[in-house]
């Protein structure tokens, strides 16, 4: 009888060999650690490379993710209350592992600075690697563990936590095909604030040639603010935000004392600013030191000046927030919410002026999304370019949902290919014909992904200020101006930065 041939993948990295599976025509390894646990005196601790180990390790499974909320595979929803867990791990699609130089693809996913993992399964990289590319997905510290401000410890663990998975892609890639100089990092709400942090480190310098931001967060901030908002939230436990101190709390304690927080910000607006009236307590820090200053700033003055950049947004990007919670906004809260988030002194009556037939819940949507990731997304391309370098820009309107329309989160399901088409053929109106619109605007958006990954190149004029030349992903997608015009007239002469306490923007 014939001896069985191994068909299971194996690749020798620097720490030891991985054996990964194969799914149809990808290779697949999970949960291969990229750095120790961030346990015991690492918890707080920036990230420290891999011990190596004897024999052949099994890449099967995803690794754990930080504890958090909301996540199927955390320590913390499976009832552990202790440590973090063997949670710096990344995962790996690869279509060819016997060939060099293909394009690599570092995901980096969202949930607020708060939550989030790898394991997620709408994060799939088969489908982009089956195009061709090596698809990397990160599992990365959030929360208290990976961004509040803590005496003692680094600042924006969790987007060091990213840069040393960045550094492992460097020196282990090409053992999985891909090619360590031609690596695209890209993500999504928070995680295209992270991304467009990475942009703005020196230490992240000659990591990635290229990035991808979906829907950038305008909210990073001063040291002043971090330092209040962490000295909340260990007040909640008893505690100062210190390392001596928080060390000694479980992860699930600060979970639920960020929780606790995260219901009172609303409170706490006149003192914390408009950060307030986010879903989040967390962004990243610009501390002047790892980041020296926000991302707008840094990319103006000529940071990364080399790295390309594609940049855009939903066109409804707050109507997943406002469609959880229910019925249109009242008179009294579009006003109070266009008194603290427009641009300009008079920002209420000039985005009444400028959308004079919005209702007060679409007045109140319009103005959050604006604030919170259409408009910096938009300024960020335009960061690019005064800088001396090339972004592309580009706007998803296409949607199947009639409630959300093209929400927050929509971009990277159709990116991945992982939008539930049962999903869309029972809530869209127009039945079969959105099955097959959907599947083309994911075909078309995942090939310009590729397409700017390869080549640099998304396949549309780079942004121009005077023309401001952008991908519209519709049911055909075409390339005009900008569209939110209107929106873009009304922040044209706001500048984003580090937001500071009292609302303040804090020039660093």
């Amino acid at each position: 009888m014939a001896a069985r041939v191994n068909v299971e993948p194996e690749v020798r990295t620097t720490a030891g060999v991985v054996r990964g599976s194969r799914e149809k025509a990808v290779a697949v390894f999970r949960g291969i650690p990229y750095a120790r646990p961030p346990v015991g005196e690492r918890r707080f601790a920036a990230p420290v490379p891999v011990a190596p180990w004897e024999g052949v390790r099994d890449a099967l499974a995803f690794g754990p993710p930080v504890p958090q909320r909301g996540c199927a595979t955390s320590p913390v929803s499976s009832g552990a209350d202790e440590g973090s867990g063997d949670c710096l791990t990344l995962n790996i699609w690869s279509p060819d592992l016997g060939v060099a130089g293909l394009p690599v693809m570092v995901w980096i996913h969202g949930g607020a600075y708060l939550e989030g993992c790898s394991a997620n399964p709408h994060y799939d990289g088969a489908a982009l690697a089956g195009a061709g590319a090596v698809v990397v997905s990160v599992n990365y510290r959030v929360g208290v563990e990976g961004f509040a401000h803590i005496a003692g410890a680094p600042n924006n663990r969790g987007v060091l936590d990213q840069a040393a998975a960045l550094r492992w892609v460097q020196a282990e890639i090409a053992g999985f095909g891909g090619d360590p100089a031609n690596v695209t990092v890209f993500g999504q709400s928070a995680g295209a604030g992270c991304v467009a942090a990475l942009l703005a480190m020196p230490m992240a310098a000659g990591l990635f040639r290229r990035v991808i931001a979906q829907s950038v967060p305008g909210t990073y901030f001063s040291l002043e603010l971090a330092s209040a908002i962490s000295a909340t939230i260990a007040a909640e436990v008893g505690a100062r935000a210190t390392v001596e101190e928080l060390a000694r709390v479980s992860p699930s304690a600060l979970i639920d004392a960020t929780s606790a927080i995260i219901q009172r910000m609303p409170e706490l607006v006149d003192s914390w600013g408009p950060m307030a009236l986010t879903p989040t307590p967390f962004s990243p820090v610009v501390d002047g030191d790892l980041l020296p200053h926000a991302p707008w700033r840094a990319l103006a003055d000529g940071s990364a000046r080399d790295v390309d950049v594609l940049v855009g947004h939903t066109r409804d990007e707050y109507r997943l927030f406002t469609s959880r919670l229910g019925s249109g906004a009242t008179e009294e809260q579009v006003n109070d919410t266009l008194d603290r988030l427009a641009p300009s002194p008079d920002g209420s009556g000039d985005y009444r002026a400028a959308y004079p037939a919005a209702t007060p819940g679409q007045l109140y949507e319009l103005v959050n999304s604006d604030w919170l990731f259409r408009m910096p997304s938009l300024h960020l391309a335009d960061a690019r370019h005064v800088g001396g370098g090339r972004a592309w820009t580009y706007e998803l309107c296409w949607s199947y949902h009639p409630q959300q329309g093209a929400a927050h989160c929509l971009d990277f399901l159709l990116v991945f290919g992982t939008l539930s088409l049962d999903e869309v053929r029972s809530l869209a109106p127009n039945g079969p014909d959105a099955v097959a619109e959907a599947i083309r605007v994911s075909h078309h958006m995942r090939t310009d992904w590729l397409n700017f990954a390869t080549t640099g190149d998304p396949g549309w004029s780079p942004y121009d200020p005077a023309t401001r030349s952008t991908r519209v992903f519709t049911a055909e997608p075409t390339t005009r101006p900008y569209p939110e015009e209107r929106s873009r007239r009304l922040w044209s002469t706001h500048r984003f930065d580090t937001l500071d306490l009292s609302g303040k923007e804090h020039l660093l």
